[in-house]
């Protein structure tokens, strides 16, 4: 069998097995995640059969998007205090399995699994990125893989396109033209959805869409715009510019991060 990396997007496995837990914020309600999660990974071990795995947490304190756009994650619940305190104790429990956690000071978690899935994909082996978070749909390759754990299923090209409309290579454009609610961020207003995925089929890119802004309507007989949707455009240019960058993914990280050491051993 060749080299397989499961990398678990660890809040996102962990704050959905701790909301699903009965009763308030508690400590008893964390341990009671925290026994759950662990299952949760060891099901996930043993579905996707990996050579190497590590689970990678949310570095702390704002990162780059914060200081970018202070409305990033604006609607995210915050973390239960009950839950914060007992993430170390978490972090045993999946070493516990075998695996080890990790996390980057003032990074956030989507840009470590990013470069560390495009880092393994370009050594030729595979990564199964572990999350339901859709942001990692613009990595998808015969090389990265995306798995809902919670839905038993992996999100393929097929699915990304039935799903949005678009190809996996054109989703970070999807997402600047429509917004990404998840995350707080705009798109372009009155461009939702379909309009968003229309236009990347017309025009192919949002670069392609932004260059018709300025075209006649009889260059070269590209694709027109029609008056309103120019007008949007040239107004909201600056805007989809930057929920394009917000929502692309660092790739080229420095981690530190010796692969070799996350060899799934048990």
């Amino acid at each position: 069998m060749g080299i397989r990396f499961l990398l678990v997007d660890a809040l996102n496995l962990v704050r959905r097995v701790y909301a699903a837990q009965p009763g308030d914020d508690s400590p008893e309600k964390a341990a009671g995640a925290k026994i759950s999660s662990k299952q949760s990974l060891q099901r996930a071990l043993r579905e996707c059969k990996p050579t190497h795995a590590v689970v990678i947490f949310e570095g702390r304190e704002p990162n780059w998007r914060h200081l970018l756009y202070r409305d990033y994650k604006s609607n995210h619940k915050p973390m239960p205090a009950a839950l914060r305190d007992a993430l170390p104790a978490y972090r045993d429990a999946f070493a516990e399995l075998g695996v080890t956690s990790f996390e980057m000071p003032k990074v956030e978690a989507d840009d470590v699994i990013g470069t560390l899935a495009v880092k393994i994909a370009e050594a030729g082996s595979q990564a199964v990125i572990l999350s339901t978070d859709k942001v990692f749909l613009q990595l998808l390759s015969d090389k990265i893989l995306v798995r809902d754990h919670f839905k038993q299923s992996y999100l393929d090209r097929a699915y990304v396109e039935q799903r949005f409309g678009v190809k996996p290579e054109t989703f970070v454009d999807f997402l600047a033209l429509a917004g990404d609610n998840t995350n707080s961020i705009r798109g372009v207003p009155g461009v939702g959805p379909k309009t968003a995925a229309k236009l990347i089929e017309d025009f192919g890119s949002l670069d392609e869409i932004l260059a018709a802004t300025k075209l006649a309507k009889d260059d070269d007989h590209a694709p027109v715009l029609s008056m309103k949707m120019r007008d949007r455009f040239v107004d909201y240019s600056e805007d989809a510019r930057q929920a394009q960058s917000l929502v692309r993914l660092q790739t080229d990280l420095t981690l530190g991060l010796n692969l070799k050491a996350l060899r799934y051993k048990l």
